[in-house]
């Protein structure tokens, strides 16, 4: 008995020449934009973008409206092109270890609707049962809206291979080698993106966050791990082996605590929720039971719980400088669950990394954005979006 098939996507986007996949998206992040100013950023003829957008102005994905600030003398006011943001919708599932949050969204990435389950346990079939159920849930509610869900996107943490849909390894969720794309598929009946969870929610920052219009940026998480995701040139990078930013992992005390990884003082054997809770109950004979108690400790004014804020504010400074010094992004933002103890270790990133820093390096733009789960989902909405654009490639960056 063969294989049971991949499930057909249930709409292609009428515009698979790289040239109007380019458009799309500049109209998509950057517009509404005329056809001019739209030819001049992508480096195009008029002609070519007339012959671009054309079929998607007729499969509604596309509108034109009127820009009556560029009317000329005379004539009729400039056209601006710009995207038809419920034309299509999708969906997207941040992966934890304890529950599966989902969003439903339209083109623009706005979420219409969130919901999450609990997961009983971290096995794949458990996690693919809870996937199709709330994956049923939003179908529901798209169906209630009378547009189509095209594509979903599933983030986890870990190696995750998103051109061979698999999931390498995920510590938290215990998986190795899950072909998670092609099981996901099956399950939901919904052209499926599966990307490593930090990288995800930079395609959410870049398309449609605090890094649109940046060419070059960087997002730095920090909770339960620390991760980072990297935009170079206009796109998100994932390097050979899909490890690209893994600043979690860079040593800034090799005398320091063991990382899971195997090598000791990694920022985030110093810097992660555990480490810190670890450093809090061995420091205070406290049993702390999570990193929420460690930060009430530090806000009552424990010094030993601030002082393990104190580190971790250094080693993340530390990592964060060496981003800047490799790369010189413009900005570096600092995301994730362990923003809500920004206070606590602020002042310690601020000055390892000025300390760090080499030369100009240290004027990167470092901003904090608080970001809950939900916005981890829409991050795997947003691979969808980009992958529904340009199936291909895994879609166009916006600066290209």
């Amino acid at each position: 008995m063969s294989a049971p098939s991949l499930p057909p996507p249930a709409e292609t986007f009428p515009a698979q020449a790289p040239a109007a996949a380019q458009i799309f998206v500049m109209a998509l992040t950057q517009g509404p934009l005329t056809r001019l100013e739209l030819a001049r950023r992508a480096g195009l003829s008029p002609a070519a973008v007339t012959k671009a957008v054309r079929p998607l102005i007729e499969a509604g994905y596309l509108v034109e409206s009127a820009d009556e600030e560029a009317r000329p003398a005379l004539g009729r006011p400039a056209g601006l092109i710009g995207v038809n943001g419920g034309r299509a919708l999708f969906i997207g599932v941040k992966v934890t270890g304890a529950e599966a949050i989902g969003v439903l969204t339209d083109l623009y990435c706005r979420v219409l609707v969130a919901r999450r389950l609990p997961l009983t346990d971290r096995a794949p079939q458990t996690v693919l049962a809870t996937l199709a159920a709330l994956t049923q849930e939003l179908l529901a509610e798209a169906d209630g809206l009378g547009v189509a869900v095209v594509g979903a996107g599933v983030a986890v943490s870990g190696d995750v291979d998103r051109a061979e849909g698999m999931v390498r390894y995920s510590p938290f969720l215990e998986w190795r080698d899950v072909p998670l794309t092609e099981l996901a598929a099956l399950t939901t009946g919904l052209p499926v993106t599966v990307d490593n969870d930090v990288r995800a929610l930079t395609v959410a920052e870049q398309w449609f966050g605090a890094g649109a219009g940046l060419s070059d940026f960087a997002l730095v998480t920090v909770g339960a791990g620390i991760g980072c995701g990297l935009v170079v040139h206009g796109r998100v990078v994932a390097g050979a082996h899909g490890v690209a930013g893994e600043i979690g992992h860079v040593t800034v005390d090799p005398a320091g605590p063991l990382c899971h990884c195997g090598n000791r003082g990694c920022v985030e054997a110093v810097a992660g929720d555990a480490a810190i809770v670890e450093r809090v109950r061995a420091a205070t004979g406290t049993p702390v039971a999570d990193a929420a108690e460690a930060a009430a400790l530090a806000h009552r004014g424990v010094a030993a719980a601030q002082e393990a804020y104190a580190r971790a504010g250094e080693a993340i400074g530390r990592g964060i400088a060496t981003v800047a010094n490799l790369l010189g992004p413009e900005r570096v933002i600092i995301s994730g669950e362990g923003l809500a103890a920004y206070d606590l270790f602020a002042e310690a990133i601020r000055d390892s990394f000025a300390a760090a820093a080499f030369g100009s390096a240290a004027q990167c733009d470092v901003r904090t954005r608080p970001l809950p789960f939900e916005e981890w989902a829409r991050g795997a909405a947003a691979t969808a979006i980009q992958s529904y654009i340009a199936p291909a490639r895994g879609g166009p960056g916006p600066h290209q």
